[in-house]
């Protein structure tokens, strides 16, 4: 478990002046944190809570809210499989027991060699394409039980690498805005008139 390496926290400084109040970074810096680690871990809230200037518990509280974010360690490949309506009605439980006899574990576990993660998931805004997964929310719609086996198959032998990066990677492509492009960081209470791209209304009133 560790803070932001040295290059992350250039990074994250970097993100936190895209936003007028550091605070705002919050989700972002989260998902670095991720990154890093695989899952987010104390010591980085502990670290992200000094960048921003809030406690620990305002980070961990923010994190917490979404299902994304992990507090432990996780797999290299997350495979969530969907188990709500639609999907339970063509196949999910099939298709978690297959996942669970194939890797050895029980849904919410992780395989000894850290490789794998196998959870139950909430809808995945997916019905049409029933039954569907995610690994590392990368989709897979009407899946089979075979081509789960094929898919895991895949993983291992990491011929999906580019397609499917470490769990924890949000993007394989990292934002970058040049310094005369961006919009500025300016803090609410520092407005007092409408945004300069904005034209002045039009003046009303008689002669």
């Amino acid at each position: 478990m560790s803070r932001l390496t040295v290059e992350n926290t250039v990074l994250a400084r970097e993100i936190i002046a895209r936003y007028p109040r550091p605070k705002s970074a919050l989700i972002p810096l989260l998902h670095l944190a991720q990154e890093q680690d695989g899952y987010v871990t104390n010591e980085a809230m502990a670290h992200l809570a000094e960048l921003v200037g809030v406690t620990p518990a305002e980070v961990y509280g923010t994190a917490t809210f979404y299902e994304m974010f992990k507090f432990e360690p996780t797999g290299k490949y997350l495979i969530n499989i969907c188990g709500t309506m639609s999907c339970a009605l063509l196949g999910a439980e099939e298709l978690m027991h297959r996942a669970e006899h194939r890797l050895g574990i029980k849904a919410g576990g992780t395989t000894p060699d850290g490789t794998f993660s196998l959870h139950h998931a909430e809808c995945q805004a997916a019905c049409t394409e029933a039954p569907c997964l995610q690994v590392n929310y990368r989709y897979r719609f009407r899946v089979t039980p075979d081509q789960l086996e094929a898919l895991i198959d895949d993983l291992e032998a990491g011929s999906l690498d580019g397609e499917i990066p470490p769990h924890g990677t949000l993007a394989q492509v990292r934002q970058r805005i040049p310094a005369d492009r961006g919009v500025g960081a300016v803090d609410p209470d520092d407005v007092d008139g409408p945004p300069p791209w904005m034209p002045a209304p039009e003046p009303t009133g008689g002669a």
